[in-house]
């Protein structure tokens, strides 16, 4: 999750809500590529989870990732709690359960992702081996219960935390035992956000399926090829989906505004404190009416804040967010990346994209959202599987990568990152692979997944 921002520019009208997506409209040629992954710590001796504080905790991790790259620190109420990069150039935070996070610089390609992916593991192992640390490549974590799941100590996951379970039966899980990768991506226009938010929307169910990754809960299978992206669907009504109304007629930054209005707020944040006013409206805020903060009254901090606590399959902020993946090993989190970038940066694959998805109901992208995380690939998708959608979709993307022609120094284009993906369209998931696995070699236990399924 992003670094909270810091603006106090106060926000007076609905108009300047809506100028602010716009701000994010960029040239095509400063098109950027940043990917986000979470990853889940473990204890190599014990198989068990990380806490925070301690010898080989996670704030002595940080401090070895800290001393090794000379990033600042990121503080909460005294507790060191991520670090960022110097110019903007990426950060780490932590996620509630103890989730390893690297927010990843904008990079013009690919090939800039998989460095810095490489780089960043090669920093984090050398500062986790010595604290028998290591790092899960699945979705959720296999083995322990949500109550045996640490919690670190970060001012707006405890008002999340105290709110999920009014909203939702399995927020707390998302919370503390999934992890995901996503990619961020720019836009050009209102028009040109149009185009990729609905593709993005559209083609999500494609992304979790071919990203499968979260076959275990509580040392077993759950039933599910991606539970992380089932548990989405009973985390919060309000904030999360498939937006339908990004497919009507008008669709815009302002419907989206609009739509953000209605969300409810989790937090205000004044200097370095949280009030908790979960559950209460930001046009309140707008208007210095908020119970509780009366006189207040809102910023584009605010405003910034208030639009990374939406969590839709795509989101809108001053860049579209890719939010329906399961993590997966370095080469699934660069092959995420290349799989958007290739459908969105190139507008004869965008316009390929949109004809493939024109045609689909608000119903059947629904009913694909709803079977992917159980079925996969052999989910339904308007008359046909996911499985020969996400075909056609990475031919598309294959497509659009090759058109950017943007080479490494031993002269591959982005394409090569598409390999793990067109594999599993071929034959089957991550997570079917640990499946197979758990029944056969692994006899009914989940611990070899801490031996095979690390970075």
């Amino acid at each position: 999750m992003a670094r909270d921002v810091s603006d106090a520019t106060p926000l007076t009208s609905r108009a300047e809500l809506i100028a602010w997506f716009a701000e994010g409209e960029k040239p095509r040629d400063s098109f950027a590529i940043g990917t986000e992954h979470e990853k889940v710590p473990f204890t190599r001796s014990t198989l068990a989870p990380v806490p925070y504080a301690g010898e080989r905790g996670i704030a002595a991790l940080l401090d070895g990732v800290r001393a090794a790259t000379g990033w600042e620190p990121i503080v909460d109420a005294g507790h060191v709690i991520g670090l960022a990069g110097p110019d903007g150039g990426g950060a780490i935070s932590l996620e509630p359960g103890g989730q390893f996070e690297l927010s990843g610089a904008p990079l013009p390609d690919v090939h800039g992702t998989a460095s810095e992916l490489a780089e960043h593991l090669r920093v984090v192992r050398a500062a986790a081996d010595p604290l028998d640390i290591g790092f899960l490549t699945l979705g959720m974590s296999p083995k322990w219960t949500r109550g045996e799941t640490p919690v670190m100590p970060k001012s707006r996951y405890r008002i999340m935390a105290g709110y999920m379970p009014k909203v939702g039966s399995l927020g707390l899980d998302m919370m503390f035992r999934t992890a995901t990768v996503q990619v961020n991506l720019d836009f050009a226009s209102e028009a040109d956000m149009v185009a990729k938010m609905r593709v993005g929307l559209a083609l999500q169910p494609v992304a979790t399926a071919l990203f499968a990754n979260s076959p275990f809960t509580d040392g077993r299978p759950n039933g599910f090829l991606s539970r992380r992206s089932e548990i989405w669907r009973d985390t919060d009504g309000d904030r999360t989906g498939m937006l339908a109304f990004a497919f009507e007629p008008g669709f815009g930054y302002e419907a989206y505004a609009d739509w953000l209005l209605g969300v409810p707020m989790y937090f205000v944040k004044r200097g370095e404190t949280y009030h908790d006013v979960a559950g209460l409206s930001f046009r309140d805020l707008m208007q210095g009416r908020l119970k509780g903060l009366e006189g207040e009254y809102a910023t584009r901090s605010d405003w910034a804040n208030h639009a990374s606590t939406a969590f839709p399959e795509v989101r809108l902020k001053r860049f579209l967010e890719m939010r329906g993946a399961d993590v997966g090993d370095a080469g699934m989190i660069a092959a995420q990346a290349a799989f958007w970038t290739g459908l969105l940066y190139d507008q004869g694959a965008l316009d390929a994209a949109l004809a493939l998805v024109r045609g689909w109901s608000a119903g059947e992208r629904e009913t694909m959202r709803a079977e992917a995380p159980r079925l996969g690939l052999d989910a339904p998708a308007a008359g046909r599987t996911l499985r020969e959608v996400a075909r056609e979709a990475l031919a598309i993307a294959e497509s659009g990568l090759k058109a950017r022609a943007r080479h490494d120094a031993q002269g591959r284009d982005e394409t090569l990152y598409l390999a793990p993906l067109h594999a599993i369209a071929a034959s089957r998931t991550r997570a079917e692979d640990c499946l197979a696995l758990y029944h056969g070699p692994w006899e009914g236990s989940v611990d070899p997944a801490f031996g095979l399924c690390t970075f």
